[in-house]
């Protein structure tokens, strides 16, 4: 038989895990504040309970899927904890996952956290990968379990990493897109659509991952381990330049400018600070001070 799992949180994305364990033939056991939907999971073999407490007796492992940790302290208070295996794949900020580290282990349980980068349906999808951070001897203890939802990609001891990674990773792909819908839209204003631009901006995009020459991701990781921004002749002041043209091009596409300005300002305060002459990774001098 294979190992039993508990799942706690029944929204989108628990529910898609749920259903990942069942149809791999784990035993599951799921609770939720809103009791009906487990309705569908019942129906493929899930058995529903009716308290946490009862959850959590179920199985050594409880994968957690809510809200925010707020939702874990609300649902596991008062519980036993003792011996269990919390793997909470909810959203936080690092801290407050080292926080629940150390409420978890004050409770006699450990923790795993998970920062989980695919959508619902994309759960035991081949793509799947979900980051974890903690103990690594609880992951390999439960890793063929939990390879069930997806990769299980190991970050480091520090439960907060999956987490700062996961927020990380948002971050880009999230102000990516938002680019390339700035992007659609400048275009948009000269009768371009959005089908007509994609083959360049798709383009872009994968020339910045590959290893060859014009790998950006490589490059600036490599000048940012080794505390180097070669300019030459592609110095901040004239990406600071440029970034006025995509300004005023916004602008007078008749769009929101907020992104560009934001950018723009970014390249013009690294400038300002006397990195004119250097490579555009000099910006990191700005973006460290959060100022």
């Amino acid at each position: 038989m294979k190992a039993p799992v508990t799942v706690v949180g029944l929204g989108p994305m628990g529910r898609a895990m749920a259903a990942a364990f069942l149809r791999n033939g784990h035993p599951t056991t799921v609770w939720n504040r809103t009791a009906s939907k487990a309705a569908s999971l019942v129906e493929q073999g899930a058995a529903l309970v009716a308290t946490p407490a009862e959850a959590l007796a179920a199985s050594e492992l409880a994968v957690i899927s809510q809200t925010d940790y707020k939702a874990m302290y609300d649902s596991l208070d008062g519980a036993d904890l003792k011996g269990r295996v919390l793997v909470n794949l909810s959203s936080g900020s690092p801290d407050e996952l080292r926080r629940a580290g150390e409420w978890a282990s004050a409770n006699g349980a450990a923790l795993l956290t998970g920062g989980v980068m695919t959508p619902p349906p994309g759960i035991g999808g081949p793509d799947a990968y979900i980051m974890y951070s903690g103990p690594e001897e609880l992951l390999d203890r439960h890793r063929a379990t939990l390879r069930v939802l997806g990769d299980t990609t190991y970050v480091g001891a520090d439960v907060g990493l999956s987490n700062l990674y996961y927020q990380a990773q948002l971050y880009l792909f999230w102000s990516t897109l938002a680019a390339y819908m700035h992007s659609i839209a400048m275009l948009q204003s000269a009768g371009v659509s959005a089908e007509q631009f994609r083959p360049f901006a798709a383009e872009t995009v994968t020339s910045l991952g590959v290893d060859g020459p014009m790998g950006f991701l490589r490059i600036i990781a490599e000048e940012i381990d080794a505390g180097t921004s070669p300019g030459g002749e592609n110095s901040m002041l004239m990406q600071a330049v440029g970034a006025d043209h995509v300004v005023e091009t916004a602008e007078a596409a008749g769009i929101d400018t907020m992104g560009p300005r934001a950018l723009r300002d970014l390249f013009w305060r690294t400038v300002d600070a006397g990195h004119g002459a250097d490579g555009l990774t000099s910006v990191m001098n700005v973006i460290r001070k959060g100022a």
